[in-house]
Order: C-alpha cells, then sequence, then structure tokens
C-alpha cells in the first residue's frame, strides 16, 4: 500500500454563525468568526490518496490527474468565492473547516474510486496554527 499526497491552494470567505440564533449567540460561540461581513482566509488543501502502485506505469495516479481531479470538483468552485453563499457543495451548511473538509471528501470519493485508488485523508490548514483532517 502507497500513499500519495497533492497539495493546492484556495481563498475563501466565510462567516460562522447560525441562522437559527440571535447576534448575541453567534458573538458568544465564534467570536471574531461570526463577523455579519464575513472574513477570509488563504488555504492548503492536502488530499491523500492510497493503494496499489500499477506495474505498468509506476504510478497509484498520474499527478496531473489527480491535480485535475481536485481542481475541477473542489478549487475551482471554491477558489475567491463565498463559502457561506457561493459554493453549490455548502449550501444549507455551517462554513466550518470541519465541514468544510467533509464535503470536499463527498465531491472527491467517487472520481477517486472509479481511478483504482481510494481516498485516504482531506485535510485544510485554514491558517498557519489550525487545520483540520478528515479520514471518512
Amino acid at each position: 500500500m502507497i500513499y500519495i499526497t497533492r497539495k493546492a491552494s484556495f481563498n475563501a470567505a466565510h462567516k460562522l454563525a447560525r441562522t437559527d440564533w440571535d447576534d448575541d449567540k453567534n458573538n458568544e460561540v465564534y467570536g471574531k468568526c461570526a463577523n455579519p461581513n464575513w472574513h477570509g482566509h488563504n488555504y492548503w488543501l492536502y488530499v491523500t490518496v492510497k493503494g496499489e502502485v500499477n506495474p505498468e506505469t509506476g504510478f497509484l495516479v498520474d499527478l496531473k490527474w489527480l491535480k485535475d481531479v481536485m481542481n475541477d470538483y473542489v478549487v475551482d468552485k471554491v477558489d475567491h468565492k463565498n463559502l457561506n453563499l457561493d459554493v453549490d457543495f455548502m449550501k444549507g451548511k455551517l462554513a466550518s473547516t470541519e465541514n468544510l473538509a467533509i464535503e470536499i471528501w463527498k465531491q472527491l470519493w467517487a472520481p477517486i474510486a472509479e481511478s483504482g485508488a481510494i481516498l485516504h485523508c482531506v485535510k485544510i490548514y485554514e491558517t498557519e496554527n489550525n487545520f483540520v483532517e478528515y479520514f471518512g
């Protein structure tokens, strides 16, 4: 079993706030992240796939192909967007990094599985100090 990881970056805005809570409750729970005028991050996305090396190609997957899948299914949809308002797979979900990782997994799982590889991990750095890992 071999593991291979591809990294991508994107910039996006979001706000952490529940619509069923008032501003005071959102501010109490989410602090500055509940700013009514949004805030943004320079995110780093790491996608790790695992499987067996194809003896013919020497690859688990072609990294150019993995880059294209990440761009088509995720990066092109989130880059320079508002996660709360603009991203189809985040509609109706609280735009936490945890939920973002779960929803990115859902976007990538099928196309990676069709390649014969297995999606192992989605890791997102929201800041240099904070990151989330999701293993499905």
